[in-house]
């Protein structure tokens, strides 16, 4: 760890063993960057292109979730196949839910912090952020 580098960390409650994994269908997703637009450019479906160019414009990398494609500006209903698609080709990245045993619950909580010279800055948002670490 070096001086100006930026962390995420995240931790994971459960009220089963304590071994979370990926599980079922996904629902979450994201836009992995590209700054030179080469991944996007390996697509092969023209709607599939489209629709990348609309979740950039509209989420950039931001994650985001089905539903919010459904009630978007121009009310996707047909994006599955090329969604599929852009997860296929690298553009966009699955998040599944994480699960641990039947009938307990998980909560994930996350940090980003930037290491100063002689401390840390954690710059995350949320209820919890300053809590002393």
């Amino acid at each position: 760890m070096e001086e100006g580098e930026v962390f995420a960390i995240e931790t994971f409650g459960t009220t089963g063993k304590g071994y979370v994994r990926e599980v079922g269908e996904c629902s979450h997703f994201a836009l992995n960057p590209d700054p030179s637009g080469s991944v996007r450019k390996r697509v092969r479906l023209h709607e599939a292109r489209q629709l990348a160019e609309r979740i950039d414009k509209r989420f950039s990398t931001l994650p985001w979730c089905r539903r919010y494609l459904e009630r978007g500006p121009k009310g996707e209903s047909r994006y599955q196949l090329y969604l599929r698609n852009l997860v296929q080709a690298g553009v966009v990245e699955e998040y599944p839910p994480l699960c641990d045993i039947k009938g307990s619950y998980v909560a994930q909580y996350e940090h980003t912090i930037i290491l100063k010279p002689t401390s840390k800055e954690i710059v995350s948002a949320g209820d919890d952020r300053g809590m002393d670490w």
